[in-house]
């Protein structure tokens, strides 16, 4: 069957409701890779989210993170890969994100690191977005008066979460843009709420998920997920698992449905089909 990478979504996936990973999923998990198999994961998160997440999981090839705009090693400390916005349509984005009165968090790429940024905490959602991230998992933010004033650095992302029918304007003319590539999918854990998440057209799950492929040799690629941004991950993939609590649309590109994320889907489906 030859070098098979086992790849999956985090969030509505692998992790559950409480956005934890269970210790029978850390179980499997380590045990697969100890024993030579390859497993990552490839998810919306940042760095410093993910490290904290799964701590004590031994994963044994680089992660994808932010949708895919990095690949980072988690044995060597390093980002492999990093994409950023065309500096061209920077100017552009955050013009058209102003004129929708959309903002949320802008990451930047300086010193091989990713840096943070934000325009104000107005919104509950935001506010709670960042208490969070920087009281669980000491994330520095920089506030800035406005997001032009980020135009000439090196853009890698931008996030927000807000009520759909704000964000649906401004991603049905982004979208259109061939050097960004834009998701738009709900949150899993507020139904209410949806992502706007823009990054290099170059930047997406599959693109990431090809440069493993390619920079390591598997010959097969076996992925798991429950939402929009997963379809791309699908796209690559030579086998493709949706959780059964995933979206219909995943569901509907999926070779086979497992357990949920709340019932160890992952974990039980790698434990008999490995």
């Amino acid at each position: 069957m030859g070098k098979t990478l086992y790849i999956s979504d985090l969030d509505g996936t692998l992790l559950n409701k409480a956005a934890e990973i269970t210790p029978f999923t850390k179980e499997i998990i380590n045990r697969f890779t100890s024993s030579g198999g390859y497993f990552s994961i490839a998810t919306a998160r940042t760095l410093d989210t993910v490290l904290h997440i799964l701590d004590g999981v031994k994963l044994s090839a680089p992660a994808v993170l932010l949708n895919g705009v990095s690949v980072y090693d988690t044995w060597t400390h390093r980002y492999e890969k990093i994409e950023t916005i065309d500096k061209s349509c920077t100017t552009g984005l955050f013009k058209t994100l102003a004129d929708f009165e959309i903002t949320g968090f802008v990451f930047t790429l300086e010193n091989g690191d990713i840096a943070h940024y934000y325009e104000n905490l107005d919104a509950p959602h935001r506010k709670v977005f960042h208490d969070d991230r920087s009281g669980r998992y000491g994330r520095v933010y920089t506030q800035v008066d406005s997001f032009a004033n980020l135009c000439g650095m090196d853009i890698a992302y931008f996030s927000t979460c807000d009520d759909k029918a704000l964000l649906l304007p401004a991603y049905e003319k982004l979208k259109s843009d061939s050097r960004l590539h834009v998701e738009f999918y709900r949150d899993v854990y507020h139904e209410e709420f949806w992502y706007l998440e823009i990054c290099s057209a170059a930047a997406s799950k599959y693109n990431a998920v090809i440069y493993l492929k390619n920079a390591y040799g598997f010959d097969r690629v076996v992925s798991f997920g429950d939402n929009l941004n997963d379809l791309p991950l699908f796209h690559a993939s030579d086998v493709r698992v949706a959780v059964e609590n995933a979206r219909q649309e995943v569901k509907d590109a999926a070779d086979y449905i497992c357990d949920t994320n709340e019932n160890d889907g992952v974990a039980k489906w790698l434990k008999e089909n490995e």
